[in-house]
């Protein structure tokens, strides 16, 4: 029986990235994203992980940085070291960490704002505006307060419903989690995978939390210090014993590894 290949949306291969001509912070990396699937890339801080994320979405050059060597490819099309709107125009959407909403703005002028790029019609467009506040339902009793005045994890989903409007083929997410109470970041990893199903859109999605991205991902891979590390089905990294120790803090013993313990850490790692 043959079985059919899944269709890769987006292809990175072996890049190095160079900031100043002299700073290398990527060393080969590559990863691929099937279509429909979402993938979780997984480390700590400084692991190069926003980084593989602004090489993909073209907002490396911004920076003085540029890919090197290697290649990246989103729908068969090159975009090695394409400006970011371009990138965009071909449908691969980048939400920044730090959940960068424009502040002056009300909630529904910075959803309306992701549209721009758009030339499809204005009924497709405002079907995409309704289903947002279907998506979310918490920013629909806030459409007219202005953004910045908006909690952290409203304007989360306000910087989401943005990047949704472009149509993306493909979602990038930059740290979703990061400084939310555990109940949004639940909330808004639901939300992740009903907009994967219901929309049919390609997610790749950078965390520190291991443990909840594992969760919705098909696919993960692990950073550390520029290189992929590790990668496989989410499911057997979830019961991989030192993702689970290292990544998800949990060890033989039911505790939580301590930082004291780093440099242990360092020599026992399998893939080191």
């Amino acid at each position: 029986m043959n079985m059919k290949k899944p269709v890769h949306q987006l292809e990175v291969n072996n890049i190095e990235v160079v900031y100043n001509d002299i700073v290398q912070v990527l060393r080969g990396v590559s990863l691929k994203v099937p279509e429909g699937r979402i993938v979780a890339l997984l480390g700590t801080n400084g692991a190069g992980k926003t980084t593989t994320l602004r090489a993909i979405s073209g907002l490396l050059k911004p920076e003085n940085g540029f890919i090197r060597e290697g290649y990246i490819k989103f729908r068969e099309n090159d975009i090695t070291n394409m400006l970011g709107t371009d990138v965009v125009r071909l449908g691969a959407v980048m939400v920044p960490e730090g959940r960068r909403v424009f502040k002056h703005l009300s909630v529904d002028e910075n959803i309306r704002v992701g549209s721009i790029t758009r030339k499809d019609g204005a009924q497709r467009i405002r079907a995409d505006h309704e289903l947002m506040y279907a998506h979310f339902p918490r920013l629909s009793n806030i459409t007219h307060r202005m953004a910045g005045y908006c909690s952290g994890g409203e304007q989360q989903m306000i910087a989401i419903a943005r990047a949704l409007m472009a149509s993306p083929k493909m979602l990038m997410l930059d740290e979703p989690s990061l400084g939310l109470a555990p109940l949004l970041v639940k909330e808004i990893f639901d939300n992740i995978q009903l907009i994967n199903k219901e929309m049919n859109t390609t997610i790749l999605v950078v965390e520190q939390n291991a443990k909840i991205a594992l969760g919705i991902s098909d696919y993960a891979y692990i950073m550390e210090s520029g290189k992929i590390v590790l990668e496989g089905p989410s499911r057997e990294l979830q019961e991989n014993p030192d993702v689970k120790e290292f990544y998800m803090g949990i060890t033989q013993g039911g505790g939580r590894k301590s930082f004291k313990e780093v440099k242990s850490y360092k020599r026992r790692k399998r893939w080191m």
